[in-house]
């Protein structure tokens, strides 16, 4: 569902990030094969527990773990309004940011002066353009990645502590004092009084709840690709564990539809590539293909769109759902396909590297 970019030169900029006007060095064969093998083995995680989670999520009776079933409705039209979705945002970025010097230059080409009546004027600066100046004050990249980032902040943070939840109980005492709390909130009176939050919770995901809110401000303040990829695979455990495909055939409209999504925004347009460089959000994994050579502070990235995992990764869990309905020992159809994601996966990686060339899956930065 993401887009996929590989530079020949392994690289100029980091996504997302200021853009370098010096050349990176090319990465070491090295870094490359554990760039690509991590990013490998952070999609396959999220896959495989995730769709564990699916099984134990379908039977669960509580209301707030509840899945989202997907019908084929839905399958259907998720592409078109992916694409309407993506279009907009590449005009909203390419219309008022054409690049990322001019939206933070608004503020110097606009000026304001008193007037003798000690009215306040509006001088524009005569190189700037009159249909852009404007709104590009108001809507600067910066302001807008800000957004985006107080937006992810809290929906990592709660995606982050439902997925360590289960492994953290395990490190709880049994003294541990846990209290049960319900947040309920409900619409209208008497017989017309209507449900539209009831979450319970805990003590203990009130803990969760709190480490993860420490990655959540090391994310906001640092925007560190580690606490990126804590965020990214919150996203991609819960999305396979909460996102349930009603069918096989459901799976394959989804999938088909989405192959066709990607060719067309990856290898027809820039489109996919553009807004996956102007968003600053943990919508993707990374790994630095220069760890080796500058530890943690690396910056020259390879990376895996969140939705090339949890779109195979729904369709997976379906098919584990499927298996164990037949009430058998072999889990069959779960590990076959579990086998050609990995397989389909690796091609890619090898087709990335060789032909250097933007990819449906994978792209360095």
């Amino acid at each position: 569902m993401d887009s996929a970019l590989s530079d020949p030169h392994n690289g100029s900029a980091e996504a997302g990030g200021p853009t370098n006007s010096t050349t990176r060095p090319p990465s070491t064969p090295e870094g490359i094969a554990l760039a690509y093998g991590s990013l490998l083995l952070m999609a396959l995680l999220p896959i495989f527990f995730g769709a564990l989670r699916s099984v134990r999520c379908a039977r669960g009776k509580n209301a707030s773990d509840m899945p989202e079933t997907i019908t084929s409705r839905d399958a259907a039209r998720f592409p078109i309004i992916a694409s309407c979705t993506l279009l907009g945002l590449y005009l909203f970025f390419k219309v008022y940011f054409p690049n990322k010097s001019y939206a933070g230059s608004v503020l110097k080409t606009w000026k304001t002066q008193k007037s003798k009546k000690g009215k306040t004027a509006v001088i524009q600066n005569p190189t700037t353009r009159d249909s852009h100046s404007f709104p590009s004050e108001i809507f600067s990249q910066e302001y807008i990645n800000l957004l985006l980032s107080m937006y992810f902040f809290v929906l990592g943070i709660l995606a982050l502590s439902h997925t360590i939840s289960p492994f953290m109980n395990k490190f709880f005492p049994a003294s541990f004092p846990n209290r049960q709390y319900q947040l309920l909130f409900t619409q209208g009176s008497g017989e017309n009084k209507e449900e539209i939050i009831n979450y319970e919770f805990d003590t203990k995901d009130l803990v969760c709840l709190g480490l993860s809110s420490i990655v959540g401000v090391w994310y906001l303040l640092r925007k560190h690709w580690i606490a990126n990829n804590l965020f990214g695979l919150a996203f991609s455990l819960n999305g396979v564990e909460l996102l349930h495909l009603n069918n096989v055939s459901t799976g394959c409209i989804l999938l088909g539809g989405l192959f066709i999504y990607d060719v067309f925004w990856v290898f027809g347009t820039n489109v996919m590539v553009t807004v996956a460089k102007s968003f600053e959000a943990p919508i993707k994994l990374v790994f630095p293909q220069d760890l080796l050579e500058k530890g943690l502070e690396a910056n020259n990235f390879a990376m895996l769109g969140l939705g090339d995992v949890v779109i195979p990764g729904i369709f997976i869990a379906l098919l584990l759902r499927f298996d164990i309905s037949l009430k058998k020992n072999t889990h069959t159809y779960f590990y076959t396909s579990f086998a050609a994601y990995i397989f389909g996966l690796g091609l890619t990686i090898f087709i990335m590297h060789i032909f250097k060339h933007a990819q449906d899956n994978l792209f360095t930065s």
